[in-house]
């Protein structure tokens, strides 16, 4: 039956989700020159209609329909046929289903949305638009689907996700590393310093994922309970530790901190702790967000070593953020937290949970990286991907969108 609790509480986690895309596009807006703001918030904007369509029409279908074997759902939803404000048999069992699938939508919108930072300030809008419809087809609902479908295959292996380590920022992770290898860097890369140009427009947008991941994580627990609960407070946990450990160690090695790192290492712990956040305790969240500005604080400042211009750190935050989390699920993971995910390494004292989470990692990353170099290169064979060098001079607002964000 329909629960009242419930319905609510998903309704507010889909809209705090939601909220997470205009806050993504002030976060990355913040770190761009002046003359690619618009540009860099149309990226993350447009994604709300484009994604929410294919969601309608075919994505929803193809992550939840019934099962094909293991890999994808049918299209027996196609258009949401079939999908009533009556309970689903498989998800979510006490919400209507309407409500879990505009949930997931929300999911699904800021995926692409993601990979943008890597390639920002040099990708034609038209390209852009065509690699994001196809890339969530092709990589983000197959992967949904393995995972969060009833009957996928990485999901009946157990492998666990609990709000989207593998689902969401590994595979953006992955797309964002395949294009920033394809398209190359911008001009100047190495020897112009391309600060951002309006870091309180980032902080701003950090408190907006801050506060949406709340939904995102809080809400993934598709239930008003006690896994929600845990999932809410490793969350911020979580976020808060990755920011503490990210201050330190940038002030240390540059004598002082900055506000960039501190929204930076947030990010890293927050994207961290995402895939175990409803099967790990609390002083675990927090080993795991201080793991994680470790780790993502190394793996930004490895860019350079091997000149990636990953634009706004999108691989080495979101992409290392999500595998380091989905690894680290297998370690602290614990049924006293939640009955229906499992013991890892430090309570079962076996590694079988740890294995089951590698075999995700690998097999997810591996799929979205190749899925993503084909489709890049495809469609910088069809139509280009790279704006002119006169256009990078003048920047996206202008020669893409015939604006300016300040006179």
């Amino acid at each position: 039956m329909i629960n009242g609790a419930d319905t609510a509480f998903i309704l507010a986690a889909a809209g705090l989700v939601l909220l997470m895309t205009p806050g993504l596009a002030l976060f990355y807006a913040g770190m761009v020159r002046s003359k690619n703001v618009l540009g860099t918030i149309m990226q993350s904007l447009v994604l709300i209609s484009i994604i929410s369509l294919e969601w309608v029409y075919i994505g929803y279908s193809m992550s939840f329909g019934p099962d094909l074997g293991g890999f994808i759902g049918d299209l027996s939803c196609f258009a949401l046929k079939g999908v009533t404000n009556a309970p689903s048999d498989t998800y979510a069992t006490t919400i209507p289903q309407t409500v879990f699938m505009i949930y997931q939508c929300m999911f699904a919108v800021i995926t692409p949305a993601l990979i943008a930072g890597a390639f920002a300030e040099r990708v034609r809008f038209p390209s852009f638009v065509l690699f994001s419809l196809l890339w969530a087809v092709l990589v983000y609902n197959p992967v949904c689907h393995w995972i969060w479908g009833d009957g996928g295959w990485l999901g009946k292996l157990g492998v666990l996700d609990f709000a989207g380590g593998l689902v969401v920022h590994a595979t953006c992770g992955m797309a964002a590393l395949a294009s920033v290898m394809i398209i190359g860097p911008r001009k100047g890369f190495g020897q112009t310093n391309f600060m951002p140009h309006s870091l309180p427009m980032t902080m701003l947008g950090t408190g907006l994922l801050w506060f949406g991941w709340f939904g995102f994580n809080g809400g993934s627990a598709l239930a008003a309970n006690e896994v929600a609960a845990t999932a809410f407070v490793a969350t911020h946990l979580g976020g808060m530790a990755g920011m503490a450990m990210w201050t330190i160690l940038e002030w240390v090695k540059l004598g002082k901190p900055t506000t960039l790192g501190a929204a930076s290492g947030a990010i890293s712990g927050l994207a961290t702790i995402t895939p175990a956040a409803g099967f790990v305790g609390p002083n675990a969240a927090i080993i795991i967000g201080l793991i994680a500005g470790v780790v993502c604080y190394v793996a930004v400042n490895l860019k350079s070593r091997f000149k990636f211009d990953d634009s706004l750190d999108v691989v080495g935050i979101h992409g290392i953020g999500g595998v380091t989390g989905t690894i680290l699920l297998g370690v602290f993971a614990t049924k006293a937290v939640n009955p229906s995910g499992a013991d890892g390494l430090l309570v079962a004292g076996s590694a079988t949970q740890l294995i089951n989470q590698l075999i995700g990692v690998a097999v997810v990353c591996a799929y979205a990286f190749a899925v993503s170099w084909v489709l890049l290169k495809v469609i910088n064979t069809l139509i280009g991907l790279r704006i002119t060098e006169e256009a990078e001079h003048q920047g996206l607002d202008y020669t893409e969108h015939s604006e300016t964000a300040y006179n």
